[in-house]
Order: C-alpha cells, then structure tokens, then sequence
C-alpha cells in the first residue's frame, strides 16, 4: 500500500488533520488546521509577550533557554520518539539531530550579548568630539516555517537564536511533522508559562501563507526553492524581510591524494543517511581520475551494507513524504535511460515506502540526476582530470548549499573556490555541527543565515547612536559655518587623504 499525505477531515470545532506515520499510515496524531484569523491572533499574542521577552535581558533569556535545553535533553527518548513516529526514521539519528539541536541552544543563549549588546566603534578624526556605539535590538515577531525532514534541528536553527535575540516566535511546523513542533513548543512553555513567547500554528500552505503576510516582523523559511520564492513574493507585499534555506544539491572533491576509505564512508553515510532527505547531503562526487576506480569500488562495497527499513537493522528509514518518490525514481530512470550505469540499485531501488541505495557512474552533467535535487538515497560519482575540472563542475548548479572536500594537500584552497555557502574538508557536514558556524546558501539555496554570530544578528536590527562628547572647535552642520572653515576642511582632508 502506498502512503498517503496528511489530510484535512472535519471536525466540530473547525477543520483538523492527521499526522501519518509513513512506515505504516498510522495516525499519530490530528491536529488544528490554524486559520488566517487563527494565525492573526497567534501574532498578536506575540506581540503583546515581546516586551516582556526583550526586558529580560540578555541573562534572563538565557536561563530560560538553559532550562529548555534541560527539559529537552531528560527527555528525549520521548522526542525521539516522536521524530520516528512521524518522519519514521531510526532513533539514533532523530537523536543525533536533536543533539545538534540541543548545542545549538547552548551556544545562542551563552554568546548573544557579546555579539549583539552594545559595542563601541571608532569615530575618525573629523568626528572626533563624538562618541559611537552600534547595538542589536529585537525585531519583535519572528514568524517560522519548518520542514519535514529535520524537524528538530532545523527550526530551531531559527527560533533559538530569534529567541536568544529578543524576539517572540510563531512556529508551523511542516504538516508532515506537526507532533515534533507541538512537543518543543510545549517543552518551552514549561519553563516560559508567564507569556507565549513561542507559539505553535499547524496546517497546510494556507497557514503558512497567513503567517507570512499577517505582519511578523521577519520570516524564516526552510523548504523548496519553489516555495521559497512564493514566500518572498507574498512577503514583499509588506516589505517583510526572509530568510531562505532552499534546496540542494551538494557535490564532494575526492583528490587524488586524499584518504579514499574516508571519503567513500563519508559520501556513503552523506548520501544514505535519512533515506536522502537532507538539504546538504551529497548528492554528486567528482573524483580524480588517477583514484576514480579504486574510490568507486569502495562505494559500491560500503553500499552494500545500507539497507532502507524499519526493523532494528535497516540503517535508514522510509521516504516521508510520498510524492517524492516519483521524482527520485524518474531522476534515476532519467539517467541510466542517458548512458548513465547503476552499479547499486536503479529504477527498482524505489518501492512504494522506502528507497534502496543507489549509486550512479556515467551519468551526463545535465541530466536530471545531476542537476536537479533528487532528495533521496541516490548519488551520482563522475571522474575528472584534476580538481580544476572538478571545482568547475560542482559550480555548475544553480544551487550553493554545501559541499565537500577530500584532500590531504588542498582542501583549503579547493574549498575556499566552490560556490557554496558551507563546506567541510576530509569529513562529511561537519559544518552544521559547530554552531558558532553560519549555515546558509546561494543561488536557488536561498540567502541570509542561521547559527552563528550572523544568525543572531538577522534576527535583529542595529542601533547607531552618535553622542556629542564636547562642542566641536570647528562648526561642520551649522549654517554659520564660515569660508574659512571650509578652506581649513579641504586642507585637512588633503593632507590626511590626499596622497598619491
């Protein structure tokens, strides 16, 4: 039986909808399908909290993230549990996202008032009677839109540093993963039971749409580039800013002096894991050709061993969401109907829950397998003459999200010529772990950024205040400002500025 896709169904209260396990169609839960004038009201409450959330302060936001972080980690057998029964994949990898989650909340609450409080900056010369400092003040209502296929540890990329921040946050969740968005908004609202600083919203694309244009002061959006850019359209209406982390389609270098064993487990595991559903998986390689055949028979071998599942032995789960399904199988068929050669799997790796390993050799670089995002357990390995030829073909992509490089002798060079917003060198997506690390793309990857430093700081907005310190000898701003001023101005800037 195929899955299906959650579903509206009507209810005495309004309409509702069920959250499916795609292992078995199980319902897991329903769950409210939140009006426009639902959502309305979701960020009005918001805005009525923000006041209360930015006079915290620095320190009183962080004990509250510590506290949420802790009610997180003692219970999150229970959280992964409810990953797996929504998006059904194995515990120990909803733990493992959960746990860079968990880092991650660490990390925003400890170092956002040194990044975002007020920080002195110099004036120059001419401006010297003055005093000048930048501070990060809230934007207020930060709404977010999650995806399906990390439900933990993507949004709250977003809502724990809007929090850490200042902000207040109106959360939906994908419709696919509702119950994973309910169980971390209920977690925080343990700890924060004074205001609803963070809210939770479910449905469809309707909601999301009234999320976007019901006047939040920012959007953070992670899903398909396709959606992305209705959002952007949607939220330029009203001049509201986004975030965008789009789709992938993630290429790795494998040198000619790199440590083969490593790079084939890498791309194996980077390919593999989460049936293929992560934005920065690997999805192309491009090896030397002086490694190429020994590189490929690694693979094949490792592959082998990865079976898709949900028995205690299967390394990877189902294909969550349906409609996937058809375009990982026609991305395959595309390419062995083009010359392209499955070594592992094929067109009958797919069936009609879960996708087997499948690694493609000969396959032509505008192929769908190569230029598309296929989102699923399938990876495509091409051999080049040297890293030049490799770096060209991996900037060859409207995507720039993440990338890769396996070199003992060149990784920070290679890495630093790829068009991608992140890469990690002799390891796979080492990147999304560190979170004083950016995470973001270019190109059909979207813009802007979460984690790090930077991630605190889209989430608000600067403040520069100049303060007159003493009465400047010389009279710039003023109409009784004398010629003989401006002839001593022009004499000064020639000489601090006038050099050849």
């Amino acid at each position: 039986m195929t899955a299906v896709q959650p579903k509206p169904t009507a209810h005495s209260v309004g309409e509702t909808f069920d959250s499916l396990s795609p292992a078995t169609d199980e319902v897991v839960g329903t769950y409210p399908v939140h009006s426009e004038e639902d959502v309305r009201a979701a960020i009005a409450r918001a805005r009525d909290a923000a006041e209360w959330w930015a006079g915290l302060g620095y320190d009183g936001r962080a004990e509250r993230l510590r506290r949420w972080k802790g009610v997180i980690t003692r219970r999150l057998p229970q959280l992964c549990q409810v990953v797996r029964d929504e998006t059904g994949k194995r515990i120990a990898d909803a733990q493992l996202e959960s746990v860079l989650a968990i880092e991650h909340i660490a990390w925003a609450g400890k170092h956002a008032r040194k990044i975002l409080g007020k920080q002195r900056r110099a004036t120059g010369l001419v401006m010297s009677n003055q005093s000048a400092t930048v501070e990060y003040q809230p934007l207020g209502v930060v709404g977010v839109i999650g995806p399906w296929n990390y439900p933990v540890f993507t949004p709250l990329g977003s809502i724990v540093y809007a929090l850490a921040a200042g902000n207040t946050v109106v959360f939906k969740p994908s419709e696919y993963t509702p119950g994973v968005g309910k169980w971390l908004v209920d977690a925080f609202n343990q700890v924060v039971p004074e205001w609803p600083v963070l809210q939770l919203i479910t449905g469809f694309g309707e909601t999301g749409a009234s999320l976007v244009s019901g006047g939040v002061d920012k959007i953070a959006f992670t899903g398909s580039t396709a959606t992305g850019k209705k959002i952007m359209a949607a939220a330029a209406e009203t001049l509201t800013p986004v975030i965008i982390e789009a789709g992938g389609k993630d290429a790795v270098l494998v040198d000619a002096d790199a440590d083969l064993e490593a790079a084939a487990d890498a791309t194996v595991w980077g390919a593999f894991s989460n049936s293929g559903q992560t934005c920065i998986g690997i999805e192309r390689v491009y090896v030397h050709e002086r490694v190429h055949d020994e590189f490929v028979a690694k693979v094949v071998e490792k592959s082998k061993d990865v079976r898709a599942g949900s028995d205690a032995a299967a390394q990877y789960g189902p294909v969550t969401m349906p409609s996937q399904l058809s375009v990982i199988k026609r991305h395959i068929a595309d390419a062995i109907e083009r010359g392209g050669k499955a070594l592992v799997g094929g067109v009958d790796a797919v069936g009609d829950r879960y996708v087997q390993p499948t690694v493609l050799v000969d396959v032509p670089e505008d192929s769908l397998a190569v230029q598309e995002e296929t989102f699923g357990p399938t990876v495509t390995i091409a051999k080049v003459r040297d890293m030049d030829e490799a770096v060209e073909k991996a900037n060859d992509t409207k995507y720039g999200l993440g990338s890769a490089v396996f070199s003992k002798s060149r990784g920070l060079e290679l890495a630093g010529r790829l068009r991608t917003g992140m890469t990690s060198i002799n390891a796979p997506l080492s990147f999304a772990g560190i979170a004083s690390l950016p995470f973001g793309g270019v190109g059909d990857s979207g813009f802007g950024r979460i984690h790090g430093p930077e991630g605190l700081r889209e989430f608000a907005r600067p403040k520069a205040v100049a303060r007159q310190r003493f009465t400047a000898p010389i009279a710039l701003t003023s109409f009784s400002r004398k010629e003989k001023t401006d002839v001593l101005v022009a004499k000064l800037m020639t000489v601090l500025h006038g050099k050849r």
